[in-house]
Parts: structure tokens; sequence; C-alpha cells
């Protein structure tokens, strides 16, 4: 049964930057690469959201992002550590939310919640104006 743990969250401001880290365990590095891996944010007042996406199979890694974060949010994995990154730059007081890694128990990119089968607790991300 994989575990997921996400962290890195905290308070900045506006401009700042924050990595946020997913990390897995009772999967093995294989079995870790091979899955997608999201992340979702549930903004003060919404509900969740999908944020970012970074899946890898034959055809090579890809990874896809929600259009307010293009161009500023980096996701990555190290399949080695076991772990999937997201780099948040640029960050803008809408960004302030809860962010969730999840993964998927296969490959592929999916942009719902329900396509996914393990979620870590939540890391809290604060952007100050």
């Amino acid at each position: 049964q994989m575990q997921l743990v996400d962290s890195g969250g905290g308070l900045v401001q506006t401009g700042g930057s924050l990595t946020l880290s997913c990390a897995a365990s009772g999967a093995s590095g294989r079995t870790f690469g091979n899955v997608a891996v999201g992340w979702f944010r549930t903004p003060p007042g919404k509900g969740l959201e999908f944020v970012a996406v970074i899946s890898t199979d034959t055809t090579g890694t890809n990874t896809d992002y929600r259009d307010s974060v293009k161009g500023r949010f980096t996701v990555s994995r190290d399949n080695a550590k076991n772990t999937v990154s997201l780099q948040m730059n640029n960050l803008k007081p809408d960004d302030t939310a809860v962010y969730y890694c999840a993964a998927r128990r296969y490959v592929g990119i999916s942009y719902f919640p329900q396509g996914y089968d393990y979620w870590g607790r939540g890391t809290q991300v604060t952007v100050s104006a």
C-alpha cells in the first residue's frame, strides 16, 4: 500500500518561491516511477482543483498544468528518491491553498481527483500580498 507525505509549504510574500515535495513509501522506485502523480489544491472557500501532473510511460515523461500556474510552477520527479517535487515561483495571493499530492495506480494523466488512488495529507501554502 503506497503512502504519500507532502511537505514544504509555508508563508511567503507575493513573488516568492516554495518547493513542495511528495515522498512515497510502500512502493519501489520502479513502481512509483511508473505512476502518474498529481498536485491538487484547496483554496480558502473553494473546492479541490487540479494544479499539475507528471506521468511517465514508454513514450517518456509528460507534464501538464492548470493555466493559471503555467510558466510559474514546475513538476518533476526523482525516482531514486521516490519523490515528486512542485517548484512554485512568482507566487501570488491566489495561490494560497492547502496543496495535496496524489498518485494513480495507473499510468496516464488525469485532471480529476477521482482518478487518483493515494493522497497525502496536504501542506499549507500562504502567499501574503
